[in-house]
């Protein structure tokens, strides 16, 4: 058996080792981890080393919507499926993981708190995942230390107004959206009153539920010791909907610089969080949206200039002199699953027939739903339907509620965010 194989082997060793099976798929995680018995044998490995705590903040895929059920089509791919194995234990149920904690707000109404597992995703139909499993399951593959993630997402947030960090100054309403307002007679003042006491409200609440958490540890990871200490380790962020979306604050979105001011923004709320949580060079991922998946710039649809430029605006800070090796983006674009895309766009021709002639009268309720069932039939193959009917829980703009996904992209940003811990200058 060669290193590279060993190394292999290894690594699968260690995952099983530090996560176990859930005994059951919970609709949520237990809201007190104290209510598990102690395991004596928890971060054993790591005994003694600082708690690393990394922050996950965003929206709506921040919080994560792929649902449990969608697991399953992990395992019919052959490039994903050994990843299946990381997210699940010999009895077939998601993964807790022994060394990785977690402290969640944003996604369902109260703080949940525990052993990380499946479940933290948004709440509202669930159990579901965000970026937050996968990235904890890899990320104690690449830390020989007890982490603790802290994960802050709210749906339908925009870093421009909510998240707006202090020195990004105040929102600035153009010339063109002023006489937009008086048009639609809109009180003037009293909007820009509204929107200035919005304006940054999010970001505080993300700094204040940081404070909180690392104030009083224990609340969390019960087994923390004070003496070990903890160390701020680094920082994910994954948002940028409401921004793309936002045609009034970005007018020209569609045009080369269109987003150039959500650049600007995101230069600031790094540098702010890092001096407010006293981490002058906490490595910063930027999870880079990429619903749909790669652009087609050579033939492209209504919206390709718009998520094109958005795209290079939320990429555009890592690559400024002063985030050189602690900024790192990561193209989310890249795990977008297109033969489900494929699959969904053949099935949808298939409905699209048959509402029109169930809309002409020519079929009933009942004949319709058989129709397409047995257009279906003709039209995929058995593993096609298996992929089409397992893989998508949610809507596109939650990248389909796929787990194949999702999981992707939580390891994609453990593995960029080790690549900037092995660019810190050595602790003195």
């Amino acid at each position: 058996m060669n290193r590279t194989t060993l190394l292999a082997v290894a690594s699968v060793l260690a995952a099983t080792l530090v996560c176990v099976g859930h005994a059951a798929a919970a609709e949520k995680p237990p809201a007190d981890p104290r209510q598990r018995p102690p395991d004596p044998h928890a971060g054993l490995a790591a005994a003694g080393k600082p708690l690393k705590v990394f922050i996950l903040v965003g929206q709506s895929n921040m919080q994560g919507h792929a649902h449990i059920r969608t697991f399953d089509a992990i395992a019919l791919d052959p490039q994903t499926a050994p990843m299946l194995k990381q997210m699940r234990g010999a009895d077939g149920a998601p993964r807790v993981c022994e060394r990785v904690w977690i402290s969640s707000i944003g996604c369902a109404k109260d703080e949940r708190v525990g052993r990380l597992t499946a479940g933290f995703g948004a709440a509202r139909g669930g159990p579901k995942i965000g970026p937050e499993f996968t990235f904890g399951i890899y990320m104690q593959q690449l830390v020989d230390e007890p982490i603790l993630i802290i994960k802050i997402a709210w749906g339908g947030k925009s870093l421009h107004t909510d998240f707006r960090p202090p020195s990004a100054g105040p929102y600035e309403f153009s010339q063109a959206q002023l006489e937009g307002l008086k048009k639609r007679g809109k009180d003037v003042e009293q909007v820009k009153a509204d929107k200035a006491a919005r304006t940054g409200q999010h970001y505080r609440l993300m700094i204040a539920h940081v404070k909180h958490v690392v104030a009083d540890i224990k609340r969390v990871v019960p087994h923390y010791d004070p003496k070990q200490g903890y160390e701020i380790a680094g920082f994910v962020w994954f948002q940028g909907w409401n921004d793309m979306v936002d045609r009034q604050t970005y007018p020209n979105r569609g045009k080369p610089g269109g987003y150039d001011r959500y650049s600007e923004v995101l230069a600031h709320f790094i540098r702010d969080v890092r001096k407010k949580l006293s981490a002058p060079r906490m490595p910063f991922v930027i999870g880079v949206m990429g619903v749909g998946g790669p652009l087609d710039l050579e033939h492209p649809g209504r919206y390709t200039h718009i998520h094109h430029e958005f795209r290079k605006a939320m990429a555009a800070p890592a690559a400024l002199p002063e985030f050189q090796g602690n900024v790192a983006a990561v193209l989310t674009e890249k795990y977008w699953d297109m033969k489900l895309t494929t699959l969904r766009a053949r099935d949808s021709e298939i409905q699209k027939k048959v509402r029109g002639l169930q809309k002409e009268g020519k079929l009933s309720r009942q004949e319709a739903k058989a129709a397409v069932e047995k257009r279906r039939a003709e039209v995929f193959t058995p593993r096609e339907l298996e992929i089409l009917t397992k893989g998508v829980s949610n809507f596109e703009f939650h990248y389909l509620g796929s787990a194949k996904i999702m999981a992707q992209i939580g390891r994609g940003f453990a593995e960029a965010m080790a690549k900037l811990l092995k660019n810190e200058p050595p602790k003195k």
